[in-house]
């Protein structure tokens, strides 16, 4: 087949040809912003997921859709570390110049300016300079209180956009990276805009803790955001998205090869692009045969093996690996963290910082009390093809290196 015409994208956060199965979330968006325009309360929208789901390509859907709508638009990727106050002065600093640009400049405008300057350089990180010369708004944003001085910002930031007839849309990536504090602060802050009807909202995406850590931060954050669940696509969305791009440049699948896709990719759509990019490569005419499919699937898994799960595997210590291994040999879905712990030969309190460290990282989080699961989709074939000298005890002998990937239990699935 024509690699130049391969229209599968296996790319981080790239748009996929057919976004399959999120039509009622993007409806939801829509209404969302509508409101938000006509002046009434909409609940925020924060849609969570295991890693590879789309959250991402969702994301930027929503900015464009209220690009669509015209409002003005700002995208932060929440990194670990507190760095949500430095991320908001610089993404601020260039929404405001673009709210006023061609325009005069008006009271609520340049009070926003002001604010935005007490902001920064209470919070501003060294070297980090405003770029304006105004003075700052003094008892506003500078109290060294993130969440009264965040509150003080986008109060100032949504009458500027009221006062200019416009909306502002901030998106926020990776969301459970930001700190208690941090999420604290941005509830309240989204809490007083919204009491005062101004228009502006945040949207978000992330791991499945976030609903938890949200309330832990503020009890009534679940008045404030919805919080969606994006997992993996049905049998007849995961379908959609492999024939649909093929069948506009003329290429078809047989219906077994079909099956064999859905079934190893198990619906996630990351999982769906890197697979059906492979095979599209490797098969040599339409249509695509159960062959074509089959016959990579240890190249396939090697190449997942080489980026989008090593890379994760390359950020984790010896110890946490030897965890991971222990959850990979439990049965399929959420484990209980004692039995981890019984897997390794250890006391469950002794393994109880690698867990609080692992969620940290974003590798696994607690669907309940007592309970662990792998935020990555498909990781604990990984874990058994990159440790397979593992041994019930917690023992590894060997560096752990991958070695040629087994039969997976998608590939089970696709043989019952």
């Amino acid at each position: 087949m024509d690699e130049v015409q391969n229209p599968y994208v296996p790319g981080a956060g790239t748009p996929p040809p057919a976004l399959a199965g999120r039509g009622d979330l993007l409806r939801t968006v829509t209404v969302m912003l509508g409101r938000l325009q006509a002046g009434r309360f909409a609940k925020s929208l924060i849609p969570t997921g295991l890693r590879g789901v789309g959250k991402t390509v969702l994301l930027n859907r929503f900015a464009d859709e209220a690009e669509r709508l015209g409002f003005m638009t700002t995208t932060i990727e929440a990194t670990e570390g507190g760095q949500l106050a430095q991320h908001l002065i610089n993404r601020l600093r260039t929404l405001l110049f673009k709210l006023d640009r061609g325009k005069q400049v008006g009271h609520a405008a340049k009070m926003a300016f002001r604010v935005l300057k007490s902001f920064t350089m209470t919070f501003g990180a060294d070297g980090l300079k405003f770029g304006l010369d105004v003075d700052p708004e003094v008892g506003a944003a500078d109290s060294g209180d993130l969440a009264t001085d965040m509150t003080d910002l986008f109060t100032a930031l949504g009458e500027a956009a009221r006062e200019n007839g416009t909306a502002i849309l901030i998106a926020i990536d990776e969301v459970q990276y930001l700190s208690e504090t941090e999420f604290s602060a941005l509830i309240m802050a989204v809490h007083r805009v919204s009491q005062k009807q101004l228009p502006i909202a945040v949207v978000g995406t992330g791991l499945p803790q976030i609903p938890g850590l949200a309330g832990d931060a503020k009890s009534y954050s679940e008045r404030l955001f919805e919080f969606p669940i994006v997992g993996a696509l049905s049998d007849a969305d995961a379908r959609e998205a492999i024939v649909k791009p093929a069948r506009e440049l003329g290429v078809e699948y047989t219906e077994a090869a079909l099956a064999e896709m859905v079934a190893v990719t198990e619906g996630y759509p990351y999982f769906i692009q890197e697979w059906a990019y492979r095979v599209w490569n490797h098969a040599a005419s339409s249509p695509i045969q159960v062959g074509d499919v089959t016959s990579i699937k240890g190249f396939v898994l090697q190449k997942l093996d080489e980026s989008f799960f090593r890379v994760r595997f390359n950020r984790l210590t010896e110890q946490e690996k030897l965890y991971l291994r222990g959850m990979a040999d439990l049965p399929l879905g959420p484990k209980k963290s004692a039995d981890v712990a019984k897997a390794l030969g250890r006391q469950l309190n002794s393994v109880g910082p690698l867990r609080d460290g692992l969620i940290k990282k974003g590798m696994i989080y607690s669907p309940k009390h007592g309970e662990v699961a792998f935020t990555v989709p498909l990781f604990d074939d990984f874990m058994r093809r990159a440790m397979p000298e593992y041994s019930q005890k917690g023992q590894l002998s060997g560096r752990g290196t991958p070695r040629a990937p087994k039969a997976s239990r998608s590939t089970d699935v696709a043989r019952s």
